[in-house]
């Protein structure tokens, strides 16, 4: 057979792995795929430090390497420009694409998948959310069949990694993240990981497919886990529960909300048990019910795993003449902004010890019609402690009762503000 002719963009820790597994497995990738697999370029910045490499691949023309005659364009560089350039001059030429990018896709896709329609070319991109994690696959192929209601998981590995240890161990956010970086789990800068930009791409990606809605990064609401104390850690664990950074997307009606931001669930919760740099999707669908897809989010072995997944898709679509799914955004959803989206709350106030202060407060959640599911007060000579928690409430509504409550004379400080998931309402 002909062989399948591929040009890899990017050769770094993902893109070595992906250069060592086509070589090791390269007869049983042409047996699953109906042809050899043939690696023809890999387009670097600076070939001369890629010593493992073979040097005659090795070309600092990536343009020029999309241009020559290759079948499939594997990109796992990542960052936006010129790699969106690159994509979509393969994908109007007919060359498929096979991505690891999540930044590019949470606000390209549209635009990516239309390139691919004009030609007729397949855009594959499982790596580009939760690693070695079947889950792109399984969520527009497997339950096409399905209407899928809530995906919610853990999609970073790096925030999951430093919110495991602070539980474990007590210590506090800025030792965690230190230690974190040390082991090689955070990179030198984490402001795309700790402040929730990577999973909100994530999260982007999840809703779009899930609900049949073009949805950007730019429709997620994000928080990050900076604020995350060790004293939120020590609350969550009174209450039988841990905090992780989740991916939340859901269908309200005829409406999308997708939001990324740190949250307490029960211990009880599949997704309690998740640590270290692990990844895991909960997925919930009126006809299967609840599903869990659970594995190693990161990483060059396994991201490259996934990408030569797709990789193998791709080759034996252009053996069998045949297209991979393409993008399905018929639905149109609305996306509903977060002050209207409904969820629990777990807040912790400083108030002054003395008669009437809970009345006072919890006259001001009645007043914005929030309800109060439990209290639990603690006192310590002049001060006391005052926890509430909530059942679901509109986003709107809870940021107003505590910008009021931090305005009562008893209310020394709103320590903390945390939303509760995993819970019935």
């Amino acid at each position: 057979m002909k062989p399948i002719k591929v040009a890899l963009l990017g050769c770094g820790t993902v893109g070595t792995q992906v250069v060592r597994l086509l070589d090791e497995q390269a007869d049983d990738l042409a047996a699953r795929a109906g042809a050899p697999i043939e690696l023809t370029g890999i387009a670097v910045r600076r070939p001369d430090r890629h010593r493992d490499v073979p040097k005659d691949l090795l070309t600092a023309d990536a343009a020029g390497l999309v241009a020559s005659d290759v079948d499939v364009v594997v990109e796992v560089i990542g960052g936006i420009e010129p790699v969106r350039t690159l994509l979509l001059d393969a994908l109007r030429a007919g060359k498929s694409v096979v991505s690891a990018n999540k930044a590019l896709l949470a606000e390209s896709s549209g635009e990516l998948f239309a390139a691919a329609d004009e030609s007729g070319a397949d855009l594959y991109f499982e790596a580009a959310v939760a690693g070695a994690i079947p889950l792109l696959r399984p969520l527009r192929e497997s339950l096409a069949g399905d209407r899928i209601t809530r995906v919610m998981g853990i999609v970073n590995g790096t925030t999951n990694y430093i919110l495991s240890a602070m539980d474990e161990t007590g210590a506090n956010y800025s030792e965690t993240l230190e230690e974190a970086s040390r082991l090689g789990y955070a990179e030198a800068d984490p402001t795309a990981d700790v402040d929730g930009y990577d999973a909100a791409s994530k999260a982007a990606i999840l809703a779009s497919i899930a609900f049949h809605t073009r949805v950007t990064a730019n429709d997620v609401y994000r928080e990050g886990i900076s604020a995350v104390t060790s004293a939120d850690i020590v609350a969550a664990r009174t209450l039988g529960r841990t905090i992780k950074l989740l991916a939340i997307c859901e269908r309200v009606g005829d409406s999308v909300a997708v939001r990324v931001h740190p949250a307490m669930i029960p211990r009880s919760h599949p997704l309690a048990s998740v640590g270290g740099a692990f990844n895991a999707v909960f997925v919930e669908a009126e006809a299967a019910g609840q599903l869990m897809f659970y594995g190693q989010g990161a990483g060059g072995a396994p991201t490259a795993s996934a990408v030569l997944g797709d990789l193998v898709a791709v080759a034996r679509n252009r053996v069998h003449s045949g297209r991979g799914p393409r993008e399905s955004a018929y639905a149109a959803l609305e996306v509903r902004p977060i002050g209207q989206v409904r969820t629990r709350y777990h807040l912790s106030l400083d108030v002054a010890d003395r008669a009437g202060v809970l009345a006072s407060v919890a006259a001001v959640f009645a007043e914005h019609d929030v309800s109060i599911a439990a209290v639990r007060q603690e006192g310590r000579t002049a001060d006391a402690s005052l926890v509430i928690v909530t059942h679901a409430a509109p986003d709107a509504a809870l940021k107003s009762t505590v910008d009021k409550v931090a305005g009562l004379p008893a209310v020394r400080e709103v320590v903390s503000v945390m939303r509760v998931e995993g819970e019935e309402s």
